[in-house]
């Protein structure tokens, strides 16, 4: 019996509303690494909101962007460029609202085999 083989690039688009807890929102699978392509958040608020977008390897959180200030009904780029998120390596995010910052976030994910 033949065995699929992984596909070597897979598109993956995370959207999230976002809380006011640190949470995981994207983490890379066993044998592959991911690039992220795009990262946003929208306040769809009335008010000012702040968002946090960080990357944690091995327990470890290192901040991307921390506390920054979104306008209501505007949009903010959180990345200037790629990330290269490695294999079980996690994003996270957190804001001031429960309700008012949605994320969107395009990924490749690339076959490490």
């Amino acid at each position: 019996m033949a065995v699929a083989a992984a596909s070597v690039n897979v598109f993956r688009t995370i959207t999230e509303t976002v809380g006011t807890s640190t949470v995981g929102i994207y983490t890379t699978p066993v044998a592959y690494t991911g690039v992220v392509l795009l990262a946003q958040a929208t306040n769809t608020g009335d008010f000012t909101e702040t968002i946090s977008f960080g990357y944690r390897r091995n327990g470890v959180d290192t901040p991307i962007t921390e506390g920054l200030s979104i306008p209501s009904n505007d949009t903010a780029n959180l990345l200037t460029g790629k990330l290269v998120v490695e294999t079980n390596n996690s994003l996270t995010l957190v804001g001031s609202s429960a309700t008012n910052l949605k994320f969107i976030c395009s990924i490749l994910e690339t076959s490490n085999l």
